[in-house]
């Protein structure tokens, strides 16, 4: 018997991606005070930070799409399944990864809100993270 992740299941992870993706410039901005340390650059690796803060955003917006528009292309075993099934994994299995091993040596601001917010968040990046893992484990399991 085939396993199979319900779409509703891989739709709400990419409404998720959509929302980090969204959400991104207003964390860097009002929890870290992103952009008054990146004012402290070179010019040059200033425009490195902002053009690689770009690509995680469209990143998270984009796989956020993928697995809106084609929740069943996400698990169809294909070649393609497999590889993007395997990137997107690796993506945020290497974010929850690196949030857990570096990020609790610093504080985010103590308010409220804040505190609720990364508790989410890291809700949302294990989500997303278990979630492509079992599609690719999936789709690996249609080849072996």
């Amino acid at each position: 018997m085939k396993t199979q992740i319900p779409n509703w299941l891989i739709i709400l992870g990419g409404c998720g991606q959509i929302f980090t993706a969204l959400i991104y410039p207003y964390i860097r901005h009002k929890v870290f005070d992103w952009y008054n340390d990146v004012k402290q650059l070179k010019p040059l690796n200033q425009e490195i930070a902002k053009t690689y803060g770009r690509y995680i955003q469209g990143l998270n917006f984009s796989f956020g799409l993928i697995a809106i528009v084609i929740p069943n292309d996400l698990q169809n075993g294909s070649n393609l399944a497999i590889a993007l099934t395997g990137l997107i994994a690796a993506y945020w299995v290497g974010k929850v990864a690196t949030q857990i091993a570096y990020y609790p040596m610093y504080q985010i601001p103590q308010k409220l809100i804040f505190k609720i917010g990364s508790y989410f968040m890291n809700t949302l990046f294990i989500l997303f993270a278990v979630v492509y893992t079992w599609l690719l484990m999936i789709n690996l399991s249609s080849i072996l």
